[in-house]
């Protein structure tokens, strides 16, 4: 299902509700990078007391070859937990979904410091299991780079065919993912 708006790319769909609009247009601001314009919950939306969170429910990862992409996220997603619900959708037991679909012909590259997603990062249960997806997916010809770092994470990134990062890492018990 296609649903791009021409008159708003970020909108990938007209059923946006009108209660998510301001999330919409916060996402927006955030993308081109003006902090001052992002959305900030007000207290008549917030609970008292109650801190409003917003799980990570999908990512959408559109490529240039949708036959390169599955095969590489075909080998890589069933060995750290997702299953294929259909043959462009991937899920995991925490309900985060990845989307598959084609980047549109004439759109730009994927660019590592460029706008939008540098890369996208999963936990992984142990180093040990790290370090066994790095040999399984060294076999299988696929790239990989294995890096440790204080205190104690072990990380791996695999670029996917066309440059987007997939970065699987542990982090000991209190390191967050990102400091």
């Amino acid at each position: 299902m296609t649903c791009l708006s021409t008159a708003n790319p970020w909108r990938f769909c007209d059923e946006i509700r009108p209660q998510n609009q301001p999330l919409a247009e916060g996402l927006t601001a955030l993308a081109f990078g003006s902090a001052r314009n992002i959305w900030k919950p007000t207290p008549a939306r917030v609970p008292k007391g109650r801190p409003m969170t917003y799980a990570l429910d999908h990512l959408t990862i559109l490529s240039r070859s949708p036959e390169q992409a599955a095969a590489f996220y075909g080998f890589l997603l069933p060995r750290i937990g997702f299953t294929q619900k259909q043959p462009h959708i991937w899920a995991n037991a925490a309900g985060l979904y990845i989307q598959f679909g084609k980047a549109k012909q004439g759109t730009g590259d994927y660019g590592r410091y460029a706008p939008g997603l540098n890369h996208f990062g999963l936990s992984a249960p142990s180093a040990d299991a790290v370090r066994a997806l790095a040999a399984e997916l060294e076999e299988a010809g696929i790239e990989a780079r294995l890096q440790t770092f204080d205190p104690g994470i072990t990380a791996l990134f695999v670029p996917d065919p066309d440059g987007l990062r997939v970065e699987i890492s542990y982090y000991p018990p209190g390191v967050p993912p990102v400091d």
